[in-house]
């Protein structure tokens, strides 16, 4: 079968069958899985949302797979889109940090875990103490979000967690979420990049592909495909090596290597804006003392530190708004002379940085979910 078309006209192709059969029906749950690209945890999960996690049932829980931990800071009353969400274990985490006057949707192509996701919205309804569901699933394509029915300029934020490499058009994927977000909206996102562009041979391979590897981007081309879409560019917030225990997938990957990877996007205005220097006030709850933005920027409360325009533009026109004040370069800053960092990293070099730190120390603030200020 080459292609099928769905219910509204989005061109089913190969790859979406091939998918939709290995998370469907080859896989059972993740034990069965070849490499730990699709279960590598980018960092440890905070208390709180290991606390979430324990209440969402056991059955979502074994039919997830994903690559990451997809939790941004400040959720509380935001509306929340997961692509790719599968068996809706991140859905239902997501619920409890929303609250029930926020709102979770997943989007997923696969049937049979559809009908895993949606079995369990009254159980998790009863046990989150909400009085009506504040979450919905939504069967279709995440190249596809407007022909879903999903209304543009509607989230706060999107989250993915190892989806958008099994997609073969990624950057229709990338310019329908920046559709359906509103202005200063985010795609907080984690999944798979490769060292370089992949061969035919690793591309067209059913089992590579379903496992994350065969899709994967090489890294560099995110940041060109996320500017052409109209986002501002990819701010990287952890990494972690790929490993494949299977020798003759690893025969066929040759010397390519594979890092899961934790980025963030925002739908902000494009501009000249100035470096400056700006001042967490320490109101996101769970990172008060400290927050820690992306890899290479780390906020304490109440310290001037000087930013790069492009971030700025980010804190000022983003769900962050509130949470930082902003102030001429020039003035008091600790430490002084330090000079704003550039965006880009190579998520390569990140992995062997945080290799040579102790262990623990390379673990970000993904925490906060409660500031009065989110998604109002």
């Amino acid at each position: 079968m080459a292609e099928e078309k769905s219910a509204e006209g989005f061109v089913d192709g190969t790859i979406h069958v091939d998918v939709k059969t290995y998370y469907g029906k080859v896989l059972r749950n993740s034990s069965d899985l070849k490499s730990n690209a699709c279960v590598a945890p980018a960092k440890p999960a905070p208390a709180f949302i290991r606390q979430a996690l324990k209440k969402v049932h056991p059955e979502v829980s074994d039919r997830y797979y994903g690559c990451g931990l997809v939790v941004p800071e400040c959720l509380e009353g935001c509306r929340i889109l997961d692509l790719g969400s599968g068996s809706g274990r991140d859905c239902y985490m997501l619920s409890q940090l929303v609250g029930e006057k926020g709102h979770v949707i997943g989007i997923d192509m696969t049937e049979d875990q559809l009908e895993v996701a949606r079995t369990y919205v009254d159980y998790h309804m009863k046990e989150f103490g909400y009085k009506k569901p504040n979450v919905s699933f939504v069967q279709g394509y995440i190249e596809a979000l407007t022909e879903a029915g999903l209304e543009k300029s509607s989230f706060d934020i999107i989250i993915s967690n190892c989806v958008v490499n099994l997609s073969p058009d990624k950057k229709r994927v990338l310019a329908e979420a920046c559709s359906v977000l509103k202005d200063g909206g985010e795609l907080y996102f984690s999944d798979i990049y490769s060292s370089g562009r992949l061969t035919e041979e690793i591309k067209n391979h059913k089992v590579l592909w379903g496992e994350c590897l065969g899709g994967a981007l090489w890294w560099k081309d995110l940041l060109q495909l996320a500017e052409e879409v109209g986002f501002s560019p990819p701010r990287l917030v952890t990494a972690s090596v790929i490993t494949v225990d299977n020798k003759e997938l690893q025969d066929i990957l040759g010397d390519f290597k594979f890092v899961s990877a934790t980025y963030r996007l925002f739908k902000v205005p494009k501009g000249n804006t100035k470096p400056c220097q700006v001042i967490y006030n320490g109101n996101i709850t769970g990172v008060e003392s400290s927050f820690q933005f992306d890899c290479q920027n780390t906020f304490k409360a109440n310290d001037a530190v000087e930013v790069d325009g492009e971030l700025v533009t980010i804190l000022t026109h983003s769900r962050f708004s509130e949470d930082f004040t902003c102030q001429p370069s020039g003035g008091p800053c600790e430490p002084c002379g330090v000079k704003p960092k550039a965006g880009v990293v190579d998520p390569f070099k990140l992995v062997l940085q945080l290799e040579k730190q102790a262990p623990g120390s390379a673990t970000g603030g993904c925490c906060s979910t409660k500031s009065a200020t989110c998604c109002k």
